[in-house]
């Protein structure tokens, strides 16, 4: 059994694939590399099953008819057979030093018979058009290279969020917690990085530059505009993320109080993108996305408790003209899209 899985979904990827796949191959001995064609039109396919024969001990290609980057992660995790799963974009790339770092720590791990449930290391937003890169890293909120549970969980700032890109799971954890992407969705990584968290007790940090996250694509997923015209794609993850666990019901602070954040910080982007979009129609949705919020009083509650929560709710038009300005600023200082 291999000590990692790591998931490469691919759709029309064939101009940037390769560089994902490669970022992989430092680690060929102690990884499995899975491609999922997500029912691709363009060479993917065909790239996909030479990359298999050519490495046929690491690199396997699974095919599927287009079910969205949701299911190709389905898909990965349920081809998967190593002990720790990773999710890599197929336009995104490791830091080769970092993953063998990275590897080398979850053997450890596992020799000793102490595997963690989530294995975090940093990401890296990458925007070459601008020359920008802006590295997340978690070192004032989380113990470094050691084994700890969520009591030992510091504060996050608001720009810093557990996301794909800096965690690995363990397997059977992630099986375990009934995780299931919906099909033909963008923006499921959101869901993906927040319900399996009640059922993460041990973690471990380390203070590696793993996950490189490109930024700049016209047609990419996070671009502005494309996010605005799939806004109810956006909505419906935010929805399922307020129905997947009772969060004020969780014992642990630190885990109820992360969770209250990361969904505050969905629930704002949501609303931001709908504000922006300028439309009557997406006014309205914004309305109905804090009466569903709001059917769930004590969830609600916690959420409005919140700075960024309370303020993405001045619905007036002095109110959501400072709301952009704030995520305009947001985006100057951190490049996320």
């Amino acid at each position: 059994m291999k000590i990692l899985s790591i998931a490469i979904p691919c759709y029309n990827s064939m101009e940037y694939m390769h560089k994902a796949v490669e970022s992989c191959l430092a680690v060929r001995e102690d990884a499995e590399i899975i491609i999922v064609d997500d029912g691709s039109k363009d060479e993917t396919a065909r790239i996909g099953n030479e990359l298999s024969e050519k490495y046929s001990d690491c690199i396997k290609c699974v095919h599927q008819e287009n079910g969205g980057h949701g299911q190709a992660v389905n898909t990965g995790l349920k081809n998967a057979t190593g002990v720790y799963f990773k999710v890599l974009d197929s336009d995104d790339w490791f830091d080769t030093e970092a993953l063998k770092k990275a590897v080398g720590v979850l053997k450890e791990l596992h020799e000793s018979e102490n595997d963690v449930d989530m294995f975090i290391a940093n990401y890296v937003y990458d925007k070459p058009s601008e020359n920008k890169q802006n590295t997340i890293r978690y070192t004032n909120v989380m113990p470094q290279d050691t084994v700890f549970t969520w009591d030992s969980v510091g504060h996050f700032l608001p720009h810093q969020n557990i996301l794909m890109h800096s965690v690995m799971y363990r397997r059977q954890m992630l099986l375990g917690c009934g995780l299931e992407l919906p099909k033909h969705t963008f923006y499921v990584d959101n869901l993906f990085v927040y319900q399996p968290l009640p059922s993460v007790k041990k973690m471990y940090y380390a203070d590696l530059d793993l996950y490189h996250y490109f930024i700049g694509r016209q047609d990419q997923s996070v671009n502005e505009k494309v996010m605005i015209s799939r806004i109810d794609q956006q909505i419906r993850v935010n929805k399922m993320m307020m129905d997947c666990c009772d969060i004020t019901a969780l014992e642990n602070k630190n885990l109820r109080a992360y969770m209250t954040k990361y969904l505050t910080m969905l629930t704002a982007v949501s609303t931001v993108l709908l504000i922006k979009s300028g439309t009557e129609e997406n006014l309205k949705k914004r309305d109905e996305l804090w009466d569903y919020l709001k059917s769930k009083p004590e969830l609600y509650k916690a959420v409005d408790r919140t700075a960024m929560g309370h303020l993405v709710q001045m619905n007036t038009a002095v109110g959501r003209a400072a709301i952009k300005e704030v995520y305009s600023i947001a985006q100057k200082m951190f490049s996320f899209n």
